[in-house]
């Protein structure tokens, strides 16, 4: 017999529509992006790949992103009329066909969302079944997101000492790191890190991170454990 991850791969989440693959998932990837971005996106271009292209419209995966985008759950009615809420509240949007690659799941899709000030995330991410999602890049750099963890997410001077320094403010504000990844693009550059937390961070302890010399930018997604589904992206705390 396989193993599961959670009780979620088994039953999925409660959700509106015909497949949690496609339909779940997909509000989930949004709703992280939406977390990253940090407010809903004012535009957003929106690459189905594979089988989010070929089934995802059938499935109501285009509506789904745009709903998680709107912060959307994944249970509400309203799922369906994301389209003419997105008109309604100027969220621009486009939703185009892409291969991202062959090593890329079939239910995946690149989200480029840009904020009211000029903001702009370019974020990967693939839906896994039972609601369960990964997000696999940001702005080029390599990550591994499930949104299932408080997470802090940075972009930092890619310097010794920088992650033993975000580690020791994490830790005597007793929270736990449960999962960290770390990326650059060139040495000596710009790094990028997320760090997935048993416990939320205190807004102290995100000011304490952002006073980090070096550090460039630094967000906090909240997550709602307490959803019908594990991660459910409901705030953040910005830098």
């Amino acid at each position: 017999m396989g193993s599961y991850e959670s009780i979620f791969s088994i039953i999925g989440p409660v959700m509106v529509g015909p497949s949690s693959s496609h339909t779940a998932g997909a509000v989930r990837i949004g709703q992280l992006a939406r977390s990253i971005l940090g407010e809903t996106p004012s535009v957003a271009e929106i690459f189905l790949h594979g089988s989010f292209a070929e089934t995802g419209p059938g499935h109501g995966t285009d509506k789904a992103i745009v709903a998680g985008l709107l912060g959307l759950e994944t249970w509400d009615d309203r799922v369906k009329d994301a389209f003419d809420l997105a008109h309604e509240a100027g969220f621009k949007f486009g939703i185009k066909a892409a291969n991202l690659g062959p090593r890329m799941h079939p239910c995946s899709t690149r989200l480029v969302v840009t904020s009211r000030a000029g903001l702009r995330f370019d974020i990967v991410g693939s839906s896994l079944g039972g609601g369960s999602v990964v997000l696999t890049e940001i702005n080029g750099f390599e990550v591994k997101l499930s949104g299932e963890y408080h997470t802090l997410v940075t972009v930092h001077a890619d310097r010794p000492g920088i992650i033993r320094e975000v580690s020791t403010v994490l830790g005597d504000h007793q929270v736990n790191i449960a999962f960290m990844k770390v990326a650059r693009k060139h040495k000596g550059d710009e790094a990028f890190m997320t760090v997935e937390t048993d416990e939320p961070i205190a807004e102290a302890c995100v000011a304490a991170i952002r006073a980090i010399d070096g550090m460039h930018s630094v967000r906090f997604l909240r997550i709602d454990m307490g959803g019908s589904h594990p991660g459910q992206a409901r705030g953040e705390v910005e830098g």
